[in-house]
């Protein structure tokens, strides 16, 4: 059974609420396409094409800064005039933090859109990495701002985002995790999260858009531009949340939201009220 208007509603309104949150937004449009009416996976396809609408809400956000680093790397790279350097290393520290998850995501594409998806692995993701990012979220120092990321630290940000090719392991969760256990502040983790993720989302976003054009997929085409609008009005409004939010607050309720979630999803898959495929 395809997916309706109001599913990809709900869908895109979770896409929206859980893409910027360390949860994993993959993992709830997973679980949350076996308890609708339609009861079907939405499918990574429409995973990554609705995160063209939250990503979309990042470039509004954040649009001085990518302007900045954008203008500032092209500058550089072509050696026109005075240019700001932090933002030109920005630039090339997105670049090469982009280098990852793309290699990662077409070399193990067909496992990312079939054998990942698995809701056992998904609740073992939520769990696992809700510890972890507790664990890090504890110890980390907290000391270094944004400006001061340097290029092995650009590196290991861009393998933890790889990561999330994984449904549950959360592209935000991820990114952050690595860079509080480097020593960053809550706020320049998350800050650095959404900039590192613009290429890699609209990439991937856009690759699935073409490749499923005129194509039989579980969402058409006007229910998947539906969630995708959806996500991007209410994903704006989330990036001011969380941002005002872990700049004074730590990361222990969505930890604990993991955990619950995950265990949740294991007692539901034990007691064969979901499908783990």
């Amino acid at each position: 059974m395809s997916v309706s208007w109001t599913d990809a509603a709900i869908l895109g309104l979770v896409q929206g609420l859980t893409e910027f949150l360390p949860v994993s937004s993959s993992a709830h449009l997973r679980i949350l396409g076996e308890f609708l009416p339609s009861g079907t996976d939405p499918g990574a396809a429409f995973t990554a094409i609705t995160q063209l609408g939250t990503e979309t809400a990042v470039l509004v956000y954040f649009w001085k800064d990518i302007v900045n680093i954008a203008t500032a790397w092209l500058r550089q790279v072509f050696r026109i005039g005075d240019y700001d350097r932090d933002a030109a290393r920005m630039g090339w520290l997105i670049i090469i933090g982009s280098l990852p998850i793309i290699i990662l995501g077409l070399g193990f594409k067909d496992q990312i859109e079939h054998g990942l998806r698995n809701m056992y692995i998904t609740a073992v993701m939520l769990i696992a990495f809700g510890l972890i990012l507790g664990w890090a979220d504890r110890i980390g120092k907290k000391k270094y701002a944004l400006r001061q990321l340097i290029w092995r630290d650009g590196i290991i940000f861009g393998f933890a985002q790889a990561m999330a090719l994984i449904p549950g392991v959360s592209r935000s969760g991820g990114t952050i995790t690595a860079g509080l256990l480097l020593g960053y502040t809550r706020e320049a983790a998350a800050r650095y999260s959404f900039l590192l993720a613009v290429p890699a989302v609209f990439g991937s976003g856009f690759y699935q858009l073409l490749k499923t054009m005129g194509e039989d997929t579980a969402v058409a085409a006007g229910p998947t531009a539906l969630a995708t609008l959806i996500a991007f009005v209410v994903g704006y409004g989330v990036i001011v949340w969380f941002l005002k939010l872990v700049s004074t607050k730590s990361y222990m309720p969505f930890v604990w939201y993991r955990v619950v979630i995950g265990v949740a999803l294991l007692g539901l898959l034990g007691f064969g009220y979901v499908s783990p495929i």
